[in-house]
C-alpha cells in the first residue's frame, strides 16, 4: 500500500534509504532512514496485533530521550493512534491525573522509569519495557517477533487529526494535554525551515526532551520532514554537548535550547575551549533569556543566538528574530512566523498600541484546535478565533515581539506592573551571580515587592547590599527587589523553566 501523503519518514526510507536517520548517543546506535521505518513498522504491527490499537487509540511514553520514542511516534503515525509523552520528572500521582485524563490503551517505558510505573494507580491495558539502549528486553523482543507483512495501516488519517498528546508543564496549576495534529507538525515545520535553514544537510542535536515541544519540534520533526539527521541525547549533559557541538564528525549543525542550557554550557571549563564554527542556527526559547548572556555568546563564539517564542498550544514556533535583529535587538523574540498570526491585547479586549503591554494572542494552522477533554479552558482560552497565551508581551513599532514575561508571574508594586524577567536581565550582569530568580512578596506598604531569590557563582561572596546597589540606577525604583535570598540551586522542570510556584511555597 502507498505511503500517506504525510508520511514523512515512509517517504526518506523510499527515497533516500541510506541516508543516517538518528543516532541515539547513550547507547551509540545509529539508524538510516530504512533501518528507522523497518523498526516503525515491526512496532506498529506489535501494537496493531498484540495490543489492538487502533486510530483514535493512545499510546503512552514514559522514558527518557532514546530512538525508541522517536520509534513509538512514527507507529502511531502508521496505526492513527495518538501517542501522549509523559514527563518522567512527574510524580506517580501527577502522572496518574494524566492517564486517567489520556486513557492510554499501551504504555511503553523504559529500566529507569520502571519504580515510577510501579507506584502508579493508574496503568494501561499493555505495558512495554524497554532498556532505551537496544539491550534486550520485551520491547525489542516485540520488535523482532513482528512481521510487518501483517501491519494494516490506517489510510483515512487528515491534516485534522491528533499525532501526539503533549501535556503543558502545569507550573501554574494540573496539566493540560494540548493535541498535536499533523498539520500543526507541517505548519511548524514550514516555520522553521527557511529561515533556519534546515535541510537534507542538516544535522540537529536535540537535549531537550521529547515528551516536550521543544525536544520534539525544534527540531526533530522539522530535520526528519527534510530527510536529515538528528542526535539524539538522553538527557542534557553540557560537557556533552560542548563536545558534539565542537566534533568535526558529529557535524552538528542545528539546535534549540532554553535559557538554563546556555547558561550550564557557558559555565562549563569546557566552553572556551569549544568550537562552534559548523553551527548554522542556533536558537533559544522556553523562558526570557538575559542579554548578557546572549551578549557573551556573540562576543566570545562568534555565534549569533536567535530567539524566539513558542509553546505547547502552537506546535511550538510562532515568531522568530533573524540575525540581523538578533544582533540589534538581543532580548526579543523576533518577528511573526510565516504561518501564524499575533497581536498584543489590553486587559479590556481591545489591541495595544506598539510598545504597549498587553497579553500576547496568537492564531493559525500551527494552534492546537483545543485541549483534550478541557471544553472549560477552551472557552476561557480562545477568544474569536485567538488563542491567549498567557504572556505578557509588547509589539514594537518594527512588528517585533518581546516577551515581557509570564503574565501570572508580574506582581503589582505601589500601583505598578513589575515583569520579574526584567530584574532578572539585570540581576544576570552582576558579577558573582551564577542563576537568579525574581517572585513577587506581599507588602504591607506597596501591596508587593519584588524578593530575589540568587544562586552565587562558585567563591563569589556577594551579599544582600551588593545585589541591590547593583540594581540601584538600571532599574527603576519600583523593580529594585526590596530583599535577596540565596539559595544552592533553582528548581527547575524538565524543560529549564523555574518553578516559581515552588519558591513561593517555599519562601513566602
Amino acid at each position: 500500500m502507498a505511503p500517506r501523503h504525510y508520511d514523512w519518514l515512509a517517504y526518506h526510507a523510499r527515497a533516500n534509504p541510506a541516508r543516517p536517520c538518528l543516532t541515539d548517543l547513550a547507547s551509540g546506535r545509529h539508524f538510516t532512514y530504512r533501518q528507522h521505518d523497518e523498526r516503525v513498522r515491526r512496532l506498529a504491527t506489535h501494537l496493531q496485533h498484540a495490543c489492538g490499537v487502533a486510530k483514535g487509540d493512545r499510546v503512552a511514553v514514559l522514558a527518557l530521550n532514546s530512538t525508541d520514542g522517536v520509534e513509538a511516534l512514527n507507529a502511531c503515525a502508521r496505526l492513527g493512534a495518538i501517542c501522549v509523552l509523559l514527563n518522567w520528572r512527574l510524580a506517580a500521582p501527577e502522572l496518574d491525573f494524566i492517564m486517567s485524563d489520556a486513557e492510554p490503551k499501551a504504555m511503553i517505558h523504559d529500566r529507569e522509569a520502571a519504580p515510577l510505573v510501579e507506584a502508579m494507580q493508574r496503568r494501561a491495558l499493555h505495558e512495554i519495557a524497554t532498556t532505551g539502549l537496544g539491550r534486550p528486553s520485551p520491547y525489542e523482543d516485540a520488535l523482532a517477533a513482528a512481521d510487518p507483512a501483517h501491519l494494516d495501516p490506517c489510510t483515512d488519517l487528515t491534516h485534522d487529526d491528533a499525532w501526539s498528546l503533549i501535556y503543558t508543564s502545569g507550573t501554574t496549576g494540573r496539566p493540560k494535554g494540548g493535541p498535536q495534529t499533523y498539520a500543526m507538525a507541517f505548519a511548524n515545520t514550514i516555520n522553521a525551515c527557511g529561515p533556519l535553514q534546515i535541510t537534507q544537510a542538516s544535522v540537529g542535536l536535540t537535549f531537550l526532551p521529547l515528551f516536550h515541544t521543544a525536544g520534539l519540534n525544534t527540531y526533530l520533526l522539522p530535520i526528519l520532514h527534510q530527510g536529515g539527521h538528528t542526535h539524539l541525547m538522553r538527557m542534557f549533559d553540557p560537557g556533552e554537548a560542548l563536545r558534539l557541538i565542537s566534533d568535526p564528525e558529529a557535524g552538528v549543525t542545528t539546535f534549540l535550547g532554553v535559557p538554563a542550557n546556555y547558561l550550564f554550557m557557558s559555565q562549563h571549563p569546557d566552553f572556551a575551549a569549544s568550537d562552534w564554527s559548523r553551527v548554522v542556527s542556533a536558537t533559544v526559547g522556553g523562558a526570557p533569556t538575559p542579554r548578557p548572556l546572549l551578549i557573551s555568546y556573540a562576543q566570545s563564539k562568534n555565534v549569533v543566538i536567535r530567539q524566539g517564542f513558542g509553546m505547547t498550544e502552537t506546535s511550538p514556533l510562532v515568531s522568530l528574530q533573524d540575525a540581523e535583529s538578533a544582533l540589534a535587538k538581543p532580548g526579543s523574540a523576533g518577528r511573526c512566523a510565516l504561518h501564524a498570526e499575533l497581536k498584543v491585547m489590553r486587559e479590556d479586549g481591545t489591541e495595544a498600541d506598539p510598545d504597549e503591554t498587553g497579553e500576547l494572542c496568537v492564531r493559525g494552522p500551527n494552534i492546537t484546535p483545543g485541549y483534550w477533554k478541557r471544553p472549560d479552558a477552551n472557552a476561557a482560552e480562545w477568544v474569536d478565533g485567538w488563542f491567549k497565551t498567557g504572556d505578557a508581551a509588547r509589539l514594537d513599532a518594527d512588528g517585533d515581539l518581546w516577551i515581557v514575561d509570564r503574565w501570572k508571574d508580574m506582581y503589582i508594586s505601589g500601583g505598578e506592573n513589575v515583569y520579574p524577567a526584567e530584574v532578572e536581565s539585570v540581576l544576570f550582569a552582576l558579577e558573582g551571580v551564577a542563576d537568579a530568580a525574581v517572585i513577587g512578596k506581599p507588602d504591607d506598604r506597596w501591596g508587593e515587592v519584588g524578593l530575589a531569590v540568587i544562586v552565587r557563582a562558585e567563591g563569589a561572596a556577594i551579599d544582600e547590599a551588593a545585589v541591590i546597589a547593583h540594581c540601584d540606577g538600571r532599574l527603576a525604583r519600583y523593580k529594585i527587589p526590596k530583599a535577596v535570598t540565596f539559595i544552592d540551586v533553582l528548581p527547575r522542570n524538565a524543560t529549564g523553566k523555574v518553578l516559581k510556584r515552588e519558591l513561593r511555597d517555599a519562601l513566602l
